[in-house]
This record gives structure tokens, C-alpha cells and sequence, in this order.
């Protein structure tokens, strides 16, 4: 029998250096990267600032309801953690009927005025996944402009031709479906960047004149919008009328999972062809019933609900009062899109000098000569903490010069040709 010699080790296998890149990976992250991070970033990081202090306003997260830490959600959570430890992690594609996600699916379904859904590991997911399995080569996909990333990689998994539409432009896509033909329509209700609400009616009116399917994602407005919480499309009276909708479950409701509708004949079909699905390991036992708990609380959160949309209103207002340009959207998600990522870079530090720490949204989740810092709004935000970020607002404004910031120069200038 021969002896395999076992090898001398004559240092920590931690302290040895990992294999050299190729010249083609080290060139591409000199040309994608490190020259944004030496002369764009000054070499430090854009979307890294300081660690925020005790007394500090933070905006940069996306519980809008303030949910995190609710004792209903814990007491479910703990119970869950505590019975049920006889489970089985494996993909969802080998999930039974009489597994506890599928109540959360259906019970979901049912509060979007839906019939069936499945969950997934994340909102990126669901909207991949989806579009992944749904479409094809031949299938072409029209994107709002905004439209979040997942989607666009949904279109390009699938290997669809995509075409992008002018942002809530309808009569665009109507021109767009016109010229390439009947697919499939993916838009936000409420844009994650801007807080920009989608003309929904009339983006379903136009993909049904056109005989094109609908993707609806309600991230950004599943729990704080509609009656209970149930989103735009509930609100409008669209459930019927879109084909699929999606959802993160990490905003309002706080967690860590995605969802999306879909007719129950798809189900079987969905689970072998939506590869993050079938490629993917079921959420636990303790994130299910979390989950399950929030959906109860979230039905509940009507004074949550209008007490979001009441400081979004009064902040909204008051920013543009000092010249800040957010009219680009209305929502609880209020962008401050200074420009380049120079700017940007000045702006987040005078702000968290102060301390008022937003999120610097840049490329790839904005374009190079869009980026901004991203303010989110929650609930729980107090009448104190709002004066707060109006009076830094006021103080920086002369500093920032918000009316020159190219959004503001473009707006005054539509507004000057329309005149």
C-alpha cells in the first residue's frame, strides 16, 4: 500500500497568502474601482461614514413601521425557537403542502387579493427568480428606468430581450410595446431611490391594451400602504389586473425573506424553474412564525401608517422650502441627489458631522451622475428628531447649495420651456 507523505507544516495555514489574481480580474477591479475609490472617493469609502452616537438621527434604514424588536413578533420568534426543533433545512422545492410557509404564503396571497404565492430568501430572489421562469429569448421585458436591479438581472437570467421606458412614463411603453411586441411589464409601485409612486392605473392600462403580462414589485410599499397595509395594488383595485406581484420582507416587515404571487397551476411549475428557489434552502422555523406574527401586527399599524406619511409630508415640505429638490418623489423615502459622487461625498459628511446619517445610494444602484444620499423615514421618528434634521437641513443648505445641484438645473428648466 503506498504512503501518502502528509506535509509539513511549518507556519498557520491563516498566515500564508491566498493564490495571485489573474491580470484580467486585477485590471478590472484598478479600472471598476480602486481609480472611483482614489480620486472620486479622496480614499475613503462613499457609503461608509461614521459610526452613528447614541443621540444620533438615523434615517438609513428601511423599518418603516418600526417594527424590529415588537414584543408580539419576538414572543412568536422565541416560541418557535423554543418547540420547534424537529424541522429539516432543504430547498423549497421539497416543502410539503402542510409545512408552516405554506399558511404564511397563502395568508399572504389572500391579504394582496391573491390566490397563491411563494416565499423566498430574499426580494432580490423573488424578483430574479420570477422572471427568470417566466419569461425567455422570446419574451421581451419593458423596465421603468428605475426599476430595481433584481429585475433587470430577472430579464438578463432569462436571457430576454429587455427595453427600458422612460421613468412612470406610460405613453413611452405603450410606443415601446408597440414596436417590440407583447411581454411583460416590471415596475415598482414605490421607487426605492426617489420614494416615487408609479402611475400604476395607467401602466396596467397600457400593458393591457398591449396584451402584456405585469410585475408589480411592492417592496417599498407592502405594509405601508393600502388598507391594512396591503399595498398599491389593493389600494387601486389592480390585485385582478396585475399578474404577479413581489415583495421584499426586509422593509416593513422587518425580516429576512421575499415573496411573489402567482396562480396556484404555477406553483410545481415555479419550484423546479425558478433556480434561487429550487437552489436555495427554506427559511427557518423562527423566521416563519416571525413573519406570520408581523403580518398580524402590520393589519393593526394604522396609526403607524398615517404617522409615516404625516412626517413625510412635513419633512418633504419643509426640505423643499429650503431649496432641496425632492420633487421626485412623495413618499417616505426622500432622495437628497446632489450629483456626483464628489458632491455626494461632502453632503453625507456635513450631515453626519451633525448627526444625521442617511444611506449614499451610487452606481450600481444609481447611475455615476445620480447619486445621492438616501433619507427613510420610519414611524417611531419623533417630532424632536424631525426638527433635528430640518434644522441641519437649513444650517448646510448655504454649504451644499441644493439649488444647484443638476436635478435642480433640470427642473427649472422644464419648468421654464413648459412656461
Amino acid at each position: 500500500m503506498q504512503t501518502i507523505e502528509k506535509p509539513i507544516i511549518s507556519e498557520p495555514v491563516a498566515h500564508r497568502p491566498d493564490p495571485a489574481m489573474s491580470d484580467r480580474l486585477a485590471q478590472r477591479i484598478q479600472s471598476e474601482f480602486t481609480d472611483r475609490w482614489n480620486k472620486l472617493w479622496s480614499g475613503r469609502s462613499l457609503v461608509h461614514g461614521r459610526n452613528p452616537g447614541p443621540n444620533a438621527v438615523r434615517l438609513n434604514g428601511n423599518d418603516y413601521l418600526s417594527l424590529a424588536g415588537h414584543p408580539e413578533i419576538v414572543r412568536a420568534q422565541t416560541e418557535a425557537l423554543k418547540h420547534d426543533a424537529d424541522f429539516v433545512i432543504q430547498s423549497s422545492a421539497f416543502l410539503l403542502g402542510q409545512h408552516p410557509v405554506r399558511n404564511l404564503e397563502r395568508d399572504l396571497a389572500g391579504w394582496l387579493g391573491k390566490e397563491d404565492g411563494l416565499i423566498c430568501q430574499s426580494g432580490y430572489a423573488a424578483n430574479l427568480g420570477l422572471l427568470q421562469a417566466v419569461a425567455d429569448e422570446k419574451t421581451p421585458i419593458y423596465l421603468d428606468t428605475l426599476a430595481h436591479m433584481s429585475m433587470w438581472e430577472g430579464a438578463r437570467s432569462a436571457r430576454a430581450p429587455a427595453y427600458a421606458f422612460r421613468h412612470n412614463d406610460a405613453a413611452h411603453l405603450g410606443r415601446m410595446m408597440a414596436r417590440h411586441g407583447p411581454g411583460i411589464v416590471a415596475v415598482d409601485s414605490v421607487y426605492s431611490t426617489t420614494g416615487a409612486l408609479c402611475p400604476l392605473a395607467d401602466i396596467v392600462e397600457v400593458a393591457q391594451a398591449h396584451g402584456s403580462m405585469i410585475l408589480v414589485d411592492e417592496s417599498h410599499s407592502l405594509g405601508t400602504h393600502g388598507p391594512g397595509g396591503a399595498g398599491l395594488c389593493v389600494e387601486l383595485g389592480l390585485s385582478r389586473h396585475v399578474h404577479f406581484i413581489s415583495a421584499s420582507l426586509a422593509k416593513a416587515f422587518a425580516g429576512r425573506a421575499g415573496y411573489f404571487t402567482l396562480p396556484p397551476s404555477m406553483r410545481n411549475y415555479m419550484l423546479t424553474a425558478s433556480f434561487p428557489n429550487t437552489f436555495s434552502s427554506c427559511l427557518l422555523p423562527h423566521e416563519i412564525a416571525g413573519l406570520s406574527a408581523t403580518l398580524d401586527v402590520i393589519k393593526k399599524s394604522d396609526v403607524e401608517r398615517e404617522r409615516l406619511m404625516q412626517i413625510s409630508r412635513r419633512l418633504r415640505k419643509n426640505l423643499s422650502a429650503m431649496g432641496y429638490p425632492v420633487h421626485q418623489g412623495t413618499e417616505q423615502i426622500i432622495a437628497l441627489e446632489s450629483g456626483g459622487e464628489p458632491a455626494t461625498l461632502v453632503l453625507r459628511d456635513l450631515l453626519e458631522e451633525r448627526g444625521v446619517f442617511g444611506a449614499v445610494f451610487c452606481a450600481p444602484a444609481t447611475s455615476r451622475n445620480r447619486t445621492m444620499v438616501r433619507l427613510t423615514l420610519t414611524s417611531s421618528l419623533t417630532d424632536a428628531e424631525i426638527e433635528h434634521v430640518e434644522k441641519v437641513a437649513l444650517e448646510i443648505a448655504p454649504m451644499v447649495q441644493p439649488q444647484q445641484w443638476p436635478i435642480a438645473r433640470r427642473h427649472q428648466t422644464q419648468h421654464t420651456c413648459e412656461a
